[in-house]
């Protein structure tokens, strides 16, 4: 997947009442150059093995858009989500905030949304 280049990749996370409704992955992180940036590698991994893992084993029911010119991942649940899914999302918010601890918020910020 390649991705333009800009300043840090942002994962935005959205809730309704607590529970996942979905996220969104955007942008290049800037550690290196395309390519070559082991940051944006990581991130990419994480959502994407996410996406695959939530679809594979757990039944996630979800809309995925992607547009690979402007680097967005677009995920939206279907359904409400079940344990399985839960845990996956945990775990990839847990790996990307072992990212951004490490590397700094300089190339990846995570946020959430109550919508």
């Amino acid at each position: 997947m390649l991705f333009p280049v800009c300043n840090m990749t942002t994962v935005l996370v959205k809730k309704t009442a607590g529970r996942y409704t979905g996220f969104t992955f955007s942008g290049h992180a800037g550690f290196a150059k395309a390519g070559r940036d082991i940051v944006c590698s990581a991130i990419s991994v994480l959502v994407i093995n996410t996406i695959n893992a939530m679809e594979s084993l757990a039944d996630a029911q979800m809309e995925v858009v992607t547009n690979e010119a402007e680097g967005i991942i677009d995920v939206v649940f279907t359904r409400p989500v079940n344990e399985k899914t839960i845990l996956l999302l945990d775990t990839m918010l847990l790996g990307l905030n072992s990212i951004q601890n490490t590397y700094g918020r300089k190339y990846l910020k995570l946020k959430f949304e109550e919508v």
